[in-house]
């Protein structure tokens, strides 16, 4: 029986707050119990057979590791996560009642594999597929580009885009912006991250309390509908205040306080300009965002107006 490496990060990216700040001290007796039972409760048998549970500061490390990469500014490390995390997703899709958090899981593990190709020296590669927008607006967009292009639609895509795309109209915000959803959710409406964020858009609880949800009883933040109003709204006011839709895109995912901080501290104001002093996770997120808008509406970030 050997360490249960990929499930303990399927785990740790369960049930641990990776996204923003470390998890307190206290909190992580409480995070560490949860995965234990839940291994011990819901891990299939096969998994079960082959695994151990992993001692405690075999997990503590781990968790260390996870929150420098993802709130850190460092590409490699996220890089570095990439082998483990695929298998590591694989092995939460077999606990039964996990897709709330595989399907953003999902989204995470590919910003860690594209982390892993910018870091590497790029192989010249034969376009394939339709024609798509190639102008860069950001770093790492064509990285993207050649990601995404080709991609099949997630499943819910075709069902839920056109309700998504029409509330998006009707708060006059650009209809192309509602891609979002593909990035933050894989379009699982319940879908629900270790921070507590939730929905097709991933607002936060204090985000969408602010934009007249409900987040308990019900939580309308996994109604498509609502969870697309607030994300419009949300949307319009951070363009109200950073003006650029690459950096709205970077507040969306770190916050509009870091990249208005940011901002300020480097004198600049673009994404372009403030990028790599950014999560790495912000800085895979905003050209991954770009490219699913060029590739399933065809048009560039620049080219997108802004709200009327």
């Amino acid at each position: 029986m050997k360490a249960l490496t990929t499930t303990l990060l399927a785990l740790v990216l369960t049930t641990c707050a990776l996204a923003q700040s470390p998890v307190a001290s206290s909190d992580r007796d409480e995070f560490y119990r949860f995965a234990r039972d839940l291994f011990e409760r819901a891990a299939p048998p096969e998994v079960r057979l082959l695994y151990q549970f992993p001692a405690r500061d075999e997990w503590d490390f781990h968790v260390s590791r996870l929150e420098r990469a993802l709130t850190g500014g460092s590409l490699p490390e996220l890089a570095a996560l990439a082998i483990e995390a695929r298998p590591a997703l694989a092995t939460l899709r077999l606990v039964p009642g996990a897709d709330e958090v595989a399907d953003w899981l999902e989204q995470r593990v590919d910003a860690m594999e594209a982390a892993a190709q910018a870091v590497t020296p790029p192989t010249p590669l034969t376009p394939k597929g339709p024609t798509i927008p190639a102008v860069q607006p950001v770093p790492h967009y064509n990285l993207w580009l050649g990601r995404v292009r080709g991609r099949p639609l997630p499943d819910r895509a075709s069902q839920l885009m056109p309700r998504l795309q029409a509330v998006f109209r009707a708060e006059g915000i650009p209809a192309e912006l509602a891609w979002i959803a593909e990035a933050e959710s894989s379009f699982n409406p319940s879908a629900r991250s270790p921070v507590g964020a939730r929905g097709l858009f991933q607002l936060m609880p204090a985000t969408a309390r602010s934009l007249g949800l409900s987040t308990f009883l019900p939580d309308q933040r996994t109604d498509p509908e609502r969870s697309a109003r607030a994300a419009a709204v949300y949307l319009r006011n951070l363009h109200g205040r950073f003006r650029n839709w690459a950096l709205v895109l970077a507040a969306y995912n770190a916050g509009e306080g870091r990249v208005g901080r940011t901002l300020q501290d480097r004198r600049a104001d673009t994404f372009t300009a403030i990028a790599d002093f950014l999560p790495a996770e912000t800085r895979m997120y905003v050209p991954k965002v770009c490219a699913l808008i060029a590739t399933r509406a065809g048009v560039t970030l620049d080219r997108i107006p802004p709200p009327r």
